[in-house]
Parts: C-alpha cells; sequence; structure tokens
C-alpha cells in the first residue's frame, strides 16, 4: 500500500522529469568544448581500426600468402581472394577486394592473417559516392598500405606488447 501511495506522489511530482531537468542544468552553464574538425583532430588511438590496406615486405614483396583466412573468418563476407601458384612454387594472390559497404570493421582480417598482410588503417575520412567507389582492390589496397607504411609500422610496433 505505501509503495502505490509512493508512486503516486512521485508520478504526480513527475520526479523523473525534475530529475533530468536537473541534469541539463548542471551541464547548461558549463564551458563548451567544440573539435572544429577537420582543422582540429581529437586524439586517436593506435587500435583504431579504419581503411583496410595490403602491406609490403621491406624488400618489395607483397605479404600476403593467399591463405584466405581472413575471407573465411570475416562475419560480414566483405573479402573475396583469388590466388595462383608462381613458377617458384609460392602462392599469391591475383584478386584481393573488400567491399567497404558490407565490411564491419570488426577487425578479425587483421588478427587472422599470420604474415601480418591485411591492417586496418587510422584513416577515418574517406568516402565514396556510388557503391563502386568503396570496393576496394588488391592495387588499392596495396597503394594505400605504401603511403602510410611508417604509420602502420609504428602503431603495430605499440601494440606489439599487448599481441
Amino acid at each position: 500500500m505505501i509503495t502505490r501511495i509512493k508512486d503516486l506522489f512521485s508520478s504526480l511530482m513527475l520526479l523523473e522529469l525534475l530529475k533530468g531537468m536537473s541534469l541539463t542544468g548542471r551541464y547548461f552553464f558549463r564551458r563548451k568544448v567544440t573539435v572544429q574538425y577537420p582543422e582540429e583532430r581529437t586524439p586517436m588511438s593506435p587500435r583504431f581500426r579504419g581503411l583496410h590496406a595490403l602491406r609490403r615486405y621491406p624488400n618489395g614483396e607483397e605479404r600476403c600468402i593467399a591463405c584466405k583466412l581472413c575471407e573465411a573468418v570475416c562475419p560480414a563476407m566483405a573479402i573475396t581472394i583469388e590466388s595462383d601458384q608462381r613458377d617458384d612454387g609460392t602462392r599469391r594472390t591475383t584478386r584481393y577486394d573488400i567491399d567497404l559497404t558490407k565490411c564491419i570493421f570488426c577487425g578479425f582480417c587483421e588478427e587472422s592473417c599470420p604474415v601480418d598482410s591485411i591492417v586496418e588503417t587510422r584513416i577515418f575520412d574517406y568516402h565514396g559516392e556510388k557503391r563502386g567507389d568503396l570496393l576496394y582492390t588488391k592495387p588499392m589496397l596495396l597503394a594505400v598500405g605504401d603511403k602510410h607504411e611508417q604509420q602502420i609500422a609504428e602503431d603495430r610496433a605499440t601494440d606489439a606488447k599487448y599481441r
């Protein structure tokens, strides 16, 4: 009986509304923090998962050995790989596509790669005007990796103690 009276009193006095308004009032007079993007950037973690990139070895050879683990582990089925055997007996990819409209940026592809070939960079400000613009092919992924290799290597070195 007492709980019913208490519930009636709180509903008539609109306590939830008053609690919400007090929270709003507390933050209303505080200093506002606004980041003027793109001139200002907020700090970003080295573990941020953004645009994908394919890496190369220091001698210029691509790292991907076409084991297809990243394709198998991808929950969104965003990765497509085709491979062929080279003259020296090693296997390399002939096609490596990532559809970024399907990708959920979970990082499973990066974790499953035995040779650290596919990585997710800190690049988050990319766009596509058509659906096909976000289908990244092997040359496009290698170009991203070549352009940002120094940052990728630094991020991997920073994260190495946690792996």
